[in-house]
């Protein structure tokens, strides 16, 4: 069986190429790609370091990128996760489309579109905190969710445009809601005028997800517990509705069924 070791150096080398291909295709023309060139050039460095002799430097740069790595597992979590949920064990044609993924689509197409058309939006996306409170003093439309129906609220013809649509689950609750502005509004800069103060401040005060489209530069900002991400990219947005609103016995039941066939394949 010695033979066997000869192919070990192949079988990793192809796994770890495989691995960086699957996170470079993963994280192109995203925010989070910079960040991984930067890596890469620290990690240029520190070779250097080690082919120059330099053992001061190497040593700190070893820490600078073990640090580095942890705190991009942090920043990076919505988009890490969502990378694994993309692991399969069937292929892609097989994979079961659910309901939450239909939504996500398109209200990620929707939000894009109107980022393109430079028309501002405020959409508020309900989480465990009840916001009928907000609801109940707007226009109620309790209708289910469409991209053309969103884009057409948020269309400056119409007289819903302005305030904010409150979505609970794939239901559009209420248009033109009214909320309340964020007293500390620190953070946000010159260019974010009303929606961005409004959707600061709510969610200061629940645990909603808010989405904010800017007229003036077409940017797409989400605000969470009081924290307003700018410059949000499609894939990234998607990582994210996706790690706060995928139910948590999904993922469980998929990990009973992994480990079933795992236990199948090894029986």
């Amino acid at each position: 069986m010695k033979w066997l070791h000869i192919f070990v150096p192949l079988i990793e080398v192809s796994l770890i190429s495989t691995l960086i291909y699957y996170l470079i295709s993963f994280f192109w023309n995203t925010r989070a790609m910079d960040l991984i060139f930067g890596l890469l050039a620290f990690l240029g460095m520190y070779i250097s370091f080690m082919w120059l002799d330099l053992p001061v430097l190497e040593k700190l740069m070893l820490y600078l990128v073990n640090s580095a790595v942890f705190a991009l597992m942090i920043l990076f979590q919505p988009e890490l996760r969502l990378a694994i949920s993309k692991l399969s064990l069937k292929g892609k044609k097989y994979r079961e489309i659910t309901e939450f993924d239909k939504f996500l689509e398109a209200i990620t197409g929707s939000v894009f579109r109107l980022a393109d058309r430079r028309i501002g939006a405020l959409i508020i996306l309900e989480n465990q905190d009840s916001l009928d409170e907000f609801a109940n003093k707007a226009v109620i439309i309790n209708a289910r969710f469409s991209p053309e129906l969103l884009e057409t609220i948020f269309s400056t013809t119409t007289p819903l445009h302005d305030g904010g649509v409150i979505i609970r689950g794939t239901t559009i609750i209420s248009a033109a809601t009214i909320l309340p502005l964020a007293d500390d509004s620190t953070q946000l800069s010159k260019s974010m005028g009303t929606r961005h103060r409004a959707g600061l401040g709510i969610s200061q005060l629940t645990d909603a997800l808010i989405i904010v489209v800017s007229e003036e530069t077409g940017k797409v900002s989400i605000a969470r517990e009081g924290i307003m991400t700018r410059g949000i990219k499609p894939d990234r947005f998607k990582g994210i509705l996706r790690s706060v609103f995928t139910p948590p016995e999904s993922a469980i039941s998929s990990s009973i069924n992994v480990f079933g066939k795992l236990k199948k394949w090894t029986a």
